[in-house]
């Protein structure tokens, strides 16, 4: 398992404060011992983290690359490794070219683009994903793009905003054989931040294996074992630094532990017996499992953009 920290900065316009978004993402692949210290990536899970040009807003998201090309001998981590780059390649450079107008681009826009990137590259014979985009603007809004069974939820003090992706269903799949999915089909949400929420990005990996309560039950104890989400005497809520760390990886090490479980009832096996009566199973889902958590925080402090 590894983790990436990148911190980027943002205005908060509307309380007239300067903030930043805390994001880091761990992942682990099936069939790989659970190891925080190794930064080698391995799996179909990606993610990318990028400044969206010269806006002040941050691009972040995920993908699941397709596992039923393996049996085409197609690597399913081509696709979405390469889709990834190729968001977070449109994401940093966006309205570089002078020559153009400036685009406003969007959540399903940028998932649109980084598509089309990874169709003309020759070296991507074939393949497919899911993916959750999100776009963070300067104001605190959240632009959400997902397509297929990856998704967020977004945890506040006193609150939970869920956006699960459905269980099972995998025809939201863009790219893949059989399927006509394609990223302008993807739902778009928005929502608007505040200090001290909580954006946690995943894959099925996680999704199949921990319930919401699960998620909160992990993100409440690291919160508030850290000081965070504690009301302070001028009326604000409290957030330590780099949480955003910490809650990725103990979220990763949840799912892993959870997928390898053979006899409590995981989210998966409960969408199964519903489904499919007379279909036996019991425990996790073993499958790759990506975190991507974004932390907010406003400061009156100017911090350096990334």
């Amino acid at each position: 398992m590894a983790t990436f920290i990148p911190r980027v900065a943002r205005a908060c316009q509307r309380q007239q404060r300067q903030g930043t978004y805390g994001i880091a993402a761990s992942y682990i692949a099936k069939g790989h011992k659970f190891d925080p210290s190794t930064h080698v990536y391995h799996g179909h899970d990606a993610f990318f983290v990028s400044r969206l040009g010269d806006t002040g807003s941050v691009a972040f998201g995920l993908a699941d690359g397709v596992g039923g090309w393996v049996e085409s001998n197609v690597d399913p981590a081509d696709f979405s490794h390469a889709f990834c780059d190729y968001m977070a390649a449109q994401a940093y450079y966006h309205g570089s070219d002078a020559s153009r107008p400036i685009e406003h681009l969007t959540a399903r826009r940028l998932m649109e683009k980084g598509y089309s990137d990874v169709l003309h590259d020759g070296s991507i014979s074939a393949g497919g994903s899911t993916a959750c985009v999100g776009l963070a603007s300067p104001d605190g809004c959240l632009e959400v793009a997902n397509l297929g069974d990856s998704g967020f939820i977004i945890l506040r003090l006193n609150g939970l905003s869920a956006i699960p992706p459905v269980m099972l269903s995998r025809m939201a799949m863009f790219g893949g054989r059989g399927f006509s999915d394609m990223p302008h089909d993807a739902d778009v949400t928005h929502k608007c931040l505040q200090h001290g929420d909580v954006v946690i990005f995943a894959t099925d990996g996680v999704w199949d294996n921990l319930f919401n309560q699960d998620i909160l039950h992990v993100a409440s104890r690291i919160m508030t074992s850290s000081g965070a989400w504690q009301m302070t005497e001028s009326g604000s809520i409290r957030v330590a630094s780099d949480l955003e760390n910490t809650l990725a990886t103990s979220l990763t090490a949840a799912a892993k532990k959870a997928s390898l479980d053979r006899k409590s009832e995981s989210p998966f096996s409960k969408e199964v017996k519903a489904a499919y009566p007379n279909e036996h199973w019991d425990g996790g889902k073993v499958d790759d499992i990506c975190v991507v958590v974004a932390v907010v925080c406003e400061d009156t402090q100017p911090k350096a953009r990334l």
